[in-house]
């Protein structure tokens, strides 16, 4: 876990010991504190090493982020790791807990269509399970392309005909983003 914490420097110092009096007491070990910039980049650097380092468990990865309610995220890690075995799908989770937002990394093998379909639905029943948990299907990545196909899983269909009546107002002649989002 990375927590950052930022402010004047006795904010920071305050803030600093409390977050460690608080991981120390819920069973936290080897906590690091960075005293420098060169420091805080070395942390940063594992953190961006966890997605390709996962590329060892299978070889294609299919990444998607969800958000919950900040409460509700060890059940979404609970339930997306138990979504995984029922599909026999490695699953991986990290992200942004603070916030809610967390990524989910499928590991399947490119070469395997049955591995792939498994760690597809293991996609559907993620976003499914993100919405129940009163989240959404995309936390800071957005609706694209590929997540068009579920965006009526997070949104009713009354407020997507508005959001594609006010595309239509900005867009009237659907030049911009043809086929995107809405036809």
């Amino acid at each position: 876990m990375i927590v950052a914490v930022d402010g004047f420097r006795e904010e920071v110092e305050r803030n600093a010991q409390t977050i460690e009096r608080i991981l120390k007491d819920n069973g936290g070990f080897d906590i690091l504190r960075s005293r420098s910039r060169e420091e805080e980049d070395r942390l940063w650097d594992v953190r961006r090493a966890i997605s390709p380092s996962l590329m060892k468990y299978g070889t294609l990865k299919i990444n998607e982020d969800v958000v919950v309610p900040r409460s509700r995220v060890p059940e979404l890690i609970r339930q997306v790791e138990e979504i995984g075995r029922r599909h026999n799908t490695f699953v991986a989770n990290f992200g942004h807990a603070g916030d809610g937002n967390i990524h989910v990394n499928f590991l399947c093998n490119r070469d395997d269509p049955d591995s792939i379909a498994r760690a597809r639905m293991c996609v559907k029943e993620t976003f499914a399970l993100s919405v129940s948990l009163g989240g959404s299907i995309s936390g800071e990545h957005g609706i694209g392309y590929v997540k068009a196909a579920y965006l009526n899983m997070a949104i009713d269909a009354p407020t997507l005909e508005i959001m594609k009546s006010i595309k239509k107002v900005f867009d009237p002649h659907g030049i911009l983003n043809p086929g995107k989002m809405f036809v």
